[in-house]
Parts: C-alpha cells; sequence; structure tokens
C-alpha cells in the first residue's frame, strides 16, 4: 500500500495529491519506537574502507497528514553519548572535543520544514539539522514501508530514509593528514534511518 498511491476514482485535494481511503487512514501523530528503529551512519576510514556506527539513544515523533501529504512534519532528538562503532576507543574519540563534544552538546536535533510527496512509496522532508549548536538545512529522501497493527494492538508506520551531509559544514572538522596523501576521516557522511512509528492512542 502506498501512502501516495493514485487510480482514477480517487479524489484529488487543493494541493493536487490525490486521496485513497488508505492514505487517509494514516493521518494522525505517530512515536518513533526505537527499539524497532535505527539511525545509522557511514563514514570513510583511511581512504579505503567504510566504518558504520549508530545511535542507540533517541526521541522522535511524527505526524502524518493523510489529506495532504504536504503538512507532514517530523522531530528527532538523539543523545550524542549513545554513539557506538564497535570500537570503544573511537566511540570516545567521537564523544571527545574533537568532535561532538558530547558533554557540552548533548542533543543532536532534527526538526522538519517541509514535506513532498514524489509518487508511489516515496517521497522527500527537508528540515533543522543541529548539530555542536550550529543548524542547517538537511533532507531526507525516504521511502514508506507500509502500515500494519502489530499483534499487542499497535498501529505501526515503516519508513526508510538515506541523506548526505559534508560534516565540516557542522563545525566536524578534525582530521589527520595520511602519509600516502588523503585524510583519515571523510567530510562526507552518510546517513541512514530505519523507523517504526506507533501511532499515539
Amino acid at each position: 500500500m502506498s501512502i501516495f498511491s493514485r487510480t482514477d476514482t480517487e479524489t484529488a485535494t487543493a494541493t493536487g495529491t490525490a486521496v485513497t481511503p488508505e492514505l487517509a487512514a494514516l493521518t494522525g501523530d505517530y512515536t518513533i519506537d526505537p527499539a524497532h528503529s535505527t539511525i545509522g551512519f557511514v563514514a570513510r576510514h583511511a581512504m579505503v574502507t567504510n566504518v558504520k556506527g549508530s545511535f542507540q539513544d533517541f526521541t522522535g515523533t511524527l505526524h502524518l497528514d493523510g489529506a495532504d501529504p504536504s503538512r507532514s512534519t517530523a522531530s528527532l532528538d538523539v543523545v550524542m553519548d549513545s554513539i557506538e562503532t564497535g570500537n570503544a576507543d573511537r566511540d570516545g574519540h567521537l564523544k571527545s572535543a574533537d568532535f561532538f563534544k558530547a558533554d557540552e552538546f548533548p542533543t543532536m536535533t532534527f526538526r522538519s520544514t517541509k514535506a513532498e510527496a514524489l509518487g508511489g512509496d516515496d517521497y522527500r522532508i527537508t528540515g533543522d539539522l543541529t548539530i555542536l549548536g550550529t543548524t542547517r538545512p538537511l533532507t531526507i529522501d525516504l521511502e514508506f514501508n507500509g502500515a500494519a497493527k502489530d499483534p499487542f494492538g499497535n498501529e505501526r508506520v515503516g519508513f526508510e530514509g538515506k541523506a548526505q551531509i559534508l560534516r565540516s559544514e557542522w563545525g566536524l572538522t578534525w582530521n589527520a593528514a595520511l602519509e600516502t596523501g588523503g585524510v583519515l576521516v571523510s567530510d562526507k557522511i552518510k546517513l541512514s534511518f530505519d523507523i517504526s512509528a506507533i501511532r499515539n492512542a
């Protein structure tokens, strides 16, 4: 089921987005379930391999508007001290003053400012990403994975998202030069989002 699907029998809204009963039924407020969601990232290390990591502690909310998807919103708060890359020394370095300064800036936030239906199961959400006290725009391409009621009676929706940033634009500039040329840590960071959200009662 697509929240952006269209057929000849659908009724168009004033914004031009077609509405189905399935789409309209998704309208509401949702809370992200961190136990079944992942916020991850990938950075190039030493110019030759990728290091993957994720954040273990975060909270977030969604508002889905089935009649007008452009009015949908998202909010996310991530605890920087919860970063994990599979290596304790590296995690400690990332939390330090060289990178996230987790003691001084304990939270990374995202607040949406625009949502766009792209057709099919795809849409794009743009918002303000704040890291180290610096706020810059971030655009996330999202795919709707579907909606279901779980065995405990929770109404769930699922999304997968991806984005890319240049970490230097948020003041994350630490690096080390390699003898063979290049740097230890890439400026470009790939972000990934696997989101399961539960509809509020």
